[in-house]
């Protein structure tokens, strides 16, 4: 079984009321990974063990709203600040070194996270933006699914959504029970979080700079072919970060399923890098 689907030796726990999937100890560091919107915990399931082999313990979250996890009912409580300070406070919980990843949207949160004083020994930005997302696709369907969920709910969404989907000869190969968990996370999703966070997406500053402030070694990581921030604006942003830029071949905008192996090599070498 592939993605987010794929067997792992986590367990199930609740982290300041946060779902999260944790790998056992003892591990030298700790990694918190931050999903994406409309992500969750599961989005890591491929690279757990892997992690765990590296002699990471690895604790995968759902934000609040997503899938296991309640959420307010403010949509500006799904603002990366905000929930960048969910995490800091999450990461400052943790014994021994933390390294946070956050995956598009959890990037934004992540990098939040570290600006509101996470004492992390490194951040990695996987197919992650300086801002908000530019204008292509997938801005446009944040802003056509918006009305829709306001007038008719998660379900109708989730309609609009795999009449689109089936258009996509890698959405006719997906196996069915896979379809089936993504469809059962999307309805578990927070109505008032998936808005908030769409939100976000529009309107997050550039906070490169005040990121590079910080001194905190950071490492951005692309799939050569991201179709949410170019990789070219990703290459960028690690240039303005003073930062390794690192391109993952075979993946689009989610590694962490698409391409698991190659992603876990480059982790593991930087971090190990950031320990010593």
């Amino acid at each position: 079984m592939t993605g987010q689907l794929t067997p792992h030796g986590a367990e199930k726990v609740r982290l300041r009321g946060l779902a999260a999937l944790r790998t056992p100890a003892p591990a030298t560091a700790t990694a918190v990974l931050v999903p994406g919107y409309t992500g969750s915990k599961e989005d890591f399931a491929p690279l757990l063990d892997g992690l765990s082999d590296g002699g990471f313990r690895a604790i995968a979250i759902d934000l609040p709203g997503q899938f296991e996890s309640p959420g307010p009912p403010d949509e500006k409580a799904y603002l990366p600040a905000a929930l960048g300070s969910v995490v800091a406070e999450l990461v400052a919980d943790v014994e021994g070194p933390v390294v946070l990843l956050g995956h598009s949207y959890g990037g934004l949160v992540a990098r939040a996270a570290v600006l509101a004083g996470a004492p992390v020994v490194g951040l990695t930005l996987l197919d992650s933006g300086p801002g908000e997302l530019p204008d292509g696709p997938r801005r446009r369907a944040l802003g056509a699914g918006e009305p829709v969920l306001r007038a008719s709910g998660l379900d109708e969404v989730y309609r609009v959504r795999e009449q689109v989907s089936a258009r996509s000869p890698l959405w006719a190969a997906m196996p069915a029970d896979l379809k089936e968990f993504l469809r059962m996370r999307f309805l578990a999703s927070s109505p008032v979080g998936l808005l908030g966070m769409a939100d976000g997406l529009r309107t997050e500053p550039d906070l490169v700079a005040e990121l590079a402030a910080t001194g905190v070694p950071t490492l951005v990581v692309a799939g050569e072919w991201d179709d949410a921030w170019s990789v070219a604006s990703q290459r960028e942003m690690a240039a303005r970060l003073g930062a390794p830029f690192e391109l993952i071949r075979g993946a689009g905008h989610s590694p962490n399923t698409e391409n698991p192996a190659a992603l876990l090599r480059v982790l593991l070498r930087a971090w190990r890098e950031w320990l010593a």
